[in-house]
């Protein structure tokens, strides 16, 4: 009677996880993302700009926001190790596109990368917020600049948004996650994920 007791109680009370891929092309400031959220949403400092180094392989970050637990993975972004990233896919509840607004010169190798993991069938309807990265700097394109180059075609069943993000001072980050997290909550994507994990019910409060 107990066991059963306090599974009802640990279901009702437990706060939602849901797993967050951060992506995008090397040097686009994943990491330095990762590192601000830490610093924004947790009690930890998360290192200085000067100290982050190219990720080879995986970042992960655990920060708990509007009343969820969200894991973040940061994957590397350089040619070579963009295969890795749909070995996380299957799991994925929702994809941050991080994109160096400072560079155009790499929006086409951006873009590119960003198609081909929406037309990826294990991350089918997963929402996905694309980061106009680096609003610190002077002439970083808009968000709205950055939607009308990508014109991205893959997005009329998903959910997603363009946020203005500097991962430098933190500006537009709680904006987005905030955002993410309201939609995670209803998507179609975690309704799959839950049922394929065999969970049934409401969504714990």
């Amino acid at each position: 009677m107990f066991s059963l007791f306090y599974g009802l109680w640990k279901y009702i009370f437990s706060k939602t996880e849901f797993h967050v891929l951060i992506l995008g092309i090397d040097k686009s400031g994943k990491t330095t993302l990762l590192e601000k959220l830490k610093a924004l949403y947790s009690n930890l400092e998360g290192l200085p700009p000067d100290r982050i180094v190219p990720t080879v392989g995986l970042n992960i970050g655990r920060v708990e926001a509007s009343k969820t637990k969200l894991v973040f993975w940061d994957l590397g972004g350089q040619i070579g190790l963009r295969t890795i990233w749909e070995k996380y896919y299957e799991e994925a509840h929702a994809v941050i596109y991080v994109i160096d607004a400072g560079c155009p010169s790499r929006f086409e190798d951006s873009k590119s990368a960003l198609e081909k993991v929406l037309r990826h069938p294990d991350l089918q309807k997963a929402p996905l917020l694309i980061i106009a990265n680096k609003q610190d700097l002077a002439g970083a394109a808009s968000a709205e600049e950055l939607a009308r180059y990508l014109d991205l075609k893959e997005l009329d069943e998903r959910m997603y948004m363009f946020e203005a993000v500097s991962a430098y001072d933190g500006t537009g980050i709680k904006e987005g996650i905030e955002w993410l997290v309201e939609v995670m909550e209803r998507s179609k994507r975690t309704e799959m994920l839950r049922v394929s994990a065999g969970v049934t019910g409401p969504f714990p409060a």
